[in-house]
């Protein structure tokens, strides 16, 4: 009976306490491996999207306008112009997306004939702001229009896998998993034990190039980490940002004054198809308003970025450039908007980029900071290698995981080599006698 006591307790699995960093070190270890291939793919087109625009310039040169001397023409006048050469679509915005190229969104009129929508084949338009002829349409993202999409296809890739909503919300998923492990990544870099922490703790800012191939992966995962820490928090927050708004959101509510977009943009909403404020009206309203609110705030309003229409809210949007703007290179995003009604031009609401709540003023720094719009080239290089690192930390990271893997299989088979190995000396029989696998 004690032999048999015996031959069992050798056979028994060892039962091991995990501490709670080893529970944190299991965590971030599937967390990786959770979101590995993703973090490669949107780090790598992330490096690549740091030049989009100049991308775009050298790829589709057509879509950009060569700067006339002179002012561009109005808004309105190139709503006009566009409308006429689109009779199937009705105009709802006109835009800079660039300091030289000029995009006009459409929506498809109603066919009175078939009582269907008309397909306009396209879903950007864009039009030469000094002349008012079209440049180019095309939709956006689609390959096989050719070397015209490529950007959008790799920017559509980058954000939602090239998937639509499905491929949104996987990255968005990826993006809280990315976010979480950042800090559960810092926290494992903490020296353990006593004595001088700093000491202790700058060898994981280093690299110690003369060791292994493994160690030397090892270390620069951890050090390039550390060392870019506070962007990949960044990056991987504004993520969650752009693809899980409603979640987003409601962590900035709860921890900052802030307020949603979408209820700025659904104040006073009522819905029209027919506005009576018409193009030329409405700049004049938006640009009249802009000057009052510039006035009452306090702020410098510059040139103007858009003028746009939403039927279902029936108000029209006018945005500028102002002294409260975040982006410094690209007209689009972080701008200073009018909203007004599109029947009586009275303004529904002002929103300003920074300066009014905390937690606005936050995702304003958030976009500019993602899309490399501030600071100058300097940051746009910054973020184009920061990319590279989001894709390589997440292999490099496998790469161990593989490797340690490898290991603890080696060891394990050890063991159990040795532990039957060990069965014969106490029962009593030669080990010879035992085939081992």
């Amino acid at each position: 009976m004690s032999i048999l006591a015996g031959r069992e307790k050798i056979h028994a699995p060892r039962k091991r306490r995990r501490s709670a960093r080893g529970l944190v070190v299991i965590v971030h270890r599937y967390c990786g491996l959770a979101t590995a291939v993703f973090l490669a793919i949107a780090g790598i087109t992330g490096s690549v999207l740091a030049y989009n625009s100049e991308l775009e310039k050298l790829l589709s040169p057509q879509l950009f306008a060569n700067p006339q001397p002179g002012p561009p023409l109005d808004f309105a006048t190139l709503a006009d112009r566009a409308a006429v050469l689109v009779p199937e679509g009705r105009v709802t915005a006109v835009e800079w997306t660039e300091s030289d190229r000029m995009l006009v969104g459409f929506v498809p009129r109603i066919d009175r004939v078939t009582g269907r929508a008309f397909r306009l084949g396209f879903t950007q338009f864009f039009i030469d702001p000094w002349t008012g002829k079209e440049t180019g349409r095309r939709i956006r993202g689609d390959l096989s229009q050719g070397i015209v999409n490529l950007m959008p296809f790799l920017y559509s890739v980058h954000w939602t896998l090239g998937a639509g909503n499905t491929g949104q919300w996987i990255m968005g998923l990826v993006a809280v998993i990315w976010t979480i492990d950042c800090f559960i990544a810092f926290y494992l870099t903490l020296p353990r034990g006593r004595g001088n922490f700093m000491l202790r703790w700058k060898y994981a800012w280093q690299v110690k190039w003369c060791a292994s191939a493994f160690r030397v992966n090892f270390d620069l995962h951890r050090a390039s980490g550390l060392w870019t820490w506070p962007f990949l928090i960044i990056f991987a927050w504004s993520s969650v940002m752009m693809n899980i708004r409603p979640w987003y959101e409601h962590v900035m509510a709860a921890l900052f004054d802030y307020q949603r977009p979408m209820v700025v943009y659904l104040t006073n909403a009522q819905p029209n198809e027919r506005p009576r404020l018409d193009w030329h009206a409405a700049i004049e309203v938006g640009q009249k308003l802009m000057a009052e609110q510039a006035h009452l705030h306090g702020f410098i309003a510059g040139e103007p970025l858009e003028l746009a229409y939403s039927s279902a809210t029936g108000a029209y949007s006018y945005e500028v450039r102002g002294s409260h703007d975040v982006f410094e290179r690209a007209p689009k995003g972080g701008s200073t908007r009018v909203t007004f009604d599109g029947n009586t031009g009275e303004l529904r609401v002002l929103s300003q980029p920074t300066g009014e709540r905390i937690g606005n003023t936050i995702e304003s720094w958030l976009y500019a900071l993602h899309m490399a719009r501030v600071f100058g080239r300097a940051y746009q290089a910054f973020v184009c290698v920061l990319g590279l690192i989001c894709g390589l930390l997440p292999i490099s990271g496998v790469y161990i995981w593989w490797r340690k893997r490898g290991v603890r299989e080696r060891q394990a088979r050890q063991m159990m080599k040795r532990r039957a190995q060990a069965v014969p000396a106490i029962l009593g029989e030669p080990s010879e006698g035992l085939p081992l696998r």
